[in-house]
């Protein structure tokens, strides 16, 4: 299938070639028929890709802190080669997309095939959204007129929020496709509308809709707001849909506006405030959230949570289903605002017009290839002759850890990249050609199941790394876990289970921080030591909102996700078994995995050594990440975020630093490669891993049972 992407370093916009996504439980899988460009959104995306790297930073003075705290804490080298990675990451356009359903899943109830329906889908010939962010389209509604409804949601619910009645007096600044639609909702709704805009040809648009009109650069649309309200005493609201950098849009609302009026922000737009334009009026302001309640919700847009009625009347699906019989009753005028219809293979053509002419308001995507023909779930990308003695190897899972870290890492190795695939389709296809993969495809089957694959990578979600693993090795195939092996004790046994069954074929999980380089030189120096050793692990791992994926209980949690790196870490550096565990921690956040991400670890080993980890997530973001102490026979090593060594008492290893962090990834995707290549053991015995995934479900145990 075809997909609009954006190339954030340089601003371009290109069709890309993927596999056609997977639908999942809770998802729609829809064959697109149009699409329709935000004008506003989508065009400050290809501003900002434009702008220098600099001009960047300026609009983004946050993430200029966060550079600059990471340069601090992980050194230059590794902050340049993420904001670089980050930079190269394209992203998907688009989400205006009406079309017809293929597909529904399994608790995807309500949709069925053959069924039009309109959602949040993006710029591409299929896509897979999840049932609450669709809506059925109404008799009577084109596909075009329907592609409209995302948008018009949007300014509806700044409608809400303003809580206009019959017959009030309201402005709404900015009159692109949003304020369009939302001058014709509020004319629906019996009010008064005053559009304000510096582009004639929409003020006419706006006065065929039955509004009235201001031009800013012909007149002051203050005093224009005053006079067209009732009795000269203001506007009873003002909704900003405008998009600008400036400050005297919220502030010449807040004059404009009766005491006591209510000014809705729904566009972009500058909020140094002045108080006293909202204190003596006693003003009330309030920025929309997108589509309305559910916005930004992941029980709600990827779980199929649905708001009970009686208590949220109106939520993102149910906004669209409102926007679409104002459309089937003609309550709204949508072919005017179409300005230009473009094929999706025109799609160079539709940007460059977004960018350079001013008449441009609804820019429409038309998608006429056959389902059949968009529905392939596999593509080769390129032609690849095999590397003579290397393993064939195929990914499955391309987020972000696989493309910033271990892909690059693979390809250092000299990896013989064959198949990578992604459940969305799209991630696969942009790695596949940015490593060199010769196939791209969303079915997992398509890597578990081919003969031609030795080794297969599984960087997906946690939850689901023990049943792809177990499946893998049963397979056939060397098997490279990123962690967890399992969330679990079922999911643990079940890759037991596996493994002892295929003893001949490689299990690895990627804890890299073993073949670190400073960590080498610890576990060296530690080779001549007879005392048991005192282990302290700190991790200052930073928090995370409530509603982060590796916080959900179907993904185990950080602490079995995350700090099970430092479970090993430990394990290798005391180099004996894991005789006890014990977790104390802070209460988990609110309706998330109750083992939390703020604990102590404390283990034993059989030789007497101990260690304690400190894995903290209520810590200051400019502290060291990672810092590793080993307390022996009166002496310690000290490891700061994987950059610096300092022995304290050892007079046989030397202090080391270097600018460049490195956590051993490269090192460890190398090992298991070499490994798999000359027919040797796994670099991590099979016993350790079961080992410290028990221990650390055991320590996500204990720290649930205390929440």
């Amino acid at each position: 299938m075809k997909q609009v992407l954006q190339d954030l370093q340089k601003g371009s916009t290109y069709l890309i070639d993927a596999p056609a996504p997977q639908v999942s439980p809770g998802n729609v899988l829809i064959d697109t028929r149009v699409s329709l460009v935000s004008a506003g959104t989508e065009r400050m995306l290809m501003e900002f890709g434009q702008a220098s790297l600099l001009q960047k930073a300026r609009q983004q003075p946050d993430k200029v802190k966060q550079v600059l705290g990471k340069i601090r804490t992980d050194g230059l080298a590794a902050t340049v080669s993420a904001v670089r990675s980050k930079l190269a990451q394209p992203i998907p356009l688009g989400y205006s997309n009406v079309g017809v359903v293929r597909e529904a899943g399994a608790s995807a109830g309500g949709f069925a095939a053959g069924e039009r329906v309109v959602s949040n889908g993006a710029h591409a010939e299929v896509v897979s959204v999840p049932k609450n962010l669709c809506a059925r389209i109404p008799e009577g509604v084109s596909d075009e007129e329907a592609a409209f409804t995302i948008l018009a949601s949007i300014g509806l619910q700044g409608i809400r929020l303003a809580q206009p009645t019959l017959g009030e007096s309201v402005a709404v600044v900015g009159a692109g496709i949003i304020g369009l639609l939302t001058v014709q909702m509020l004319r629906a709704n019996g009010c008064r509308v005053l559009a304000i805009d510096t582009n004639e040809a929409r003020l006419r648009l706006a006065q065929s809709f039955g509004a009235e009109t201001c031009n800013p650069v012909a007149n002051d649309p203050v005093s224009a707001g005053i006079a067209f309200s009732d009795s000269w005493q203001g506007m009873d609201a003002v909704i900003v849909t405008a998009a600008a950098k400036s400050n005297e849009v919220i502030a010449q609302a807040a004059k404009m506006a009766r005491k006591r009026g209510r000014i809705i922000l729904v566009g972009v737009v500058g909020l140094d405030l002045d108080r006293a334009d909202f204190f003596e009026k006693e003003l009330s302001f309030q920025v929309s959230c997108s589509y309305g309640p559910g916005r930004y919700d992941p029980a709600y847009e990827q779980g199929g949570q649905d708001y009970p009625l009686g208590f949220v009347r109106w939520t993102e699906q149910r906004n669209f289903e409102a926007v679409l019989e104002l459309m089937r009753i003609g309550a709204l005028r949508l072919d005017d605002l179409i300005t230009h219809r473009f094929d999706i293979e025109e799609v160079g053509a539709a940007y460059a017009a977004l960018g350079s002419d001013p008449a441009a308001l609804g820019i429409m995507l038309r998608y006429a290839a056959p389902a059949a023909e968009r529905a392939a779930t596999r593509i080769v990308c390129a032609q690849i002759a095999p590397s003579s003695g290397a393993p064939v190897i195929g990914v499955i899972g391309a987020g972000n850890f696989a493309s910033r870290t271990l892909l690059p890492a693979l390809k250092q190795a000299g990896a013989n990249f064959h198949m990578i695939v992604s459940a969305s389709g799209l991630s696969g296809a942009v790695e596949a050609g940015k490593a060199g993969f010769g196939t791209a495809s969303s079915d997992v089957e398509d890597v578990l199941g081919n003969d031609a694959i030795d080794a297969a990578f599984i960087l997906t979600r946690h939850g689901s790394h023990a049943r792809l693993a177990a499946d893998a090795l049963a397979r056939g195939k060397h098997v490279f876990v990123e962690k967890p092996l399992a969330i679990d004790t079922a999911g643990l046994d079940q890759v037991r289970a596996a493994a002892a069954a295929r003893p001949d074929r490689l299990l690895m999980v990627g804890f890299n921080r073993r073949f670190a380089p400073l960590t080498l030189r610890v576990k060296a120096a530690l080779a001549g030591a007879s005392a048991p050793s005192a282990i302290v692990i700190t991790v200052n791992a930073g928090a995370l909102p409530a509603t982060h994926w590796t916080l959900h209980e179907a993904e185990g949690g950080r602490i079995i996700g995350e700090a099970c790196h430092f479970i090993d870490l430990a394990r290798h550096l005391a180099g004996h078994a894991i005789t006890g565990v014990t977790a104390t921690g802070q209460a988990a956040h609110p309706g998330t995995h109750g083992s939390g991400d703020t604990a102590s670890i404390a283990l034993a080993f059989a030789d007497g050594s101990v260690a304690t980890i400190h894995y903290f997530a209520n810590g200051a973001a400019s502290f060291p990440k990672e810092r590793i102490e080993v307390f022996n026979a009166g002496r310690v090593l000290q490891i700061d975020n994987f950059r610096s060594l300092t022995p304290f008492g050892w007079r046989s290893v030397g202090k080391q630093k270097s600018w460049k962090q490195d956590k051993g990834h490269a090192a460890c995707a190398a090992a298991f490669l070499a490994a798999v290549c000359e027919g040797r053991p796994s670099p991590i015995p099979a016993d350790e891993l079961f080992e410290v995934s028990g221990a650390t479900i055991e320590a996500a145990r204990q720290l649930h049972h205390q929440t």
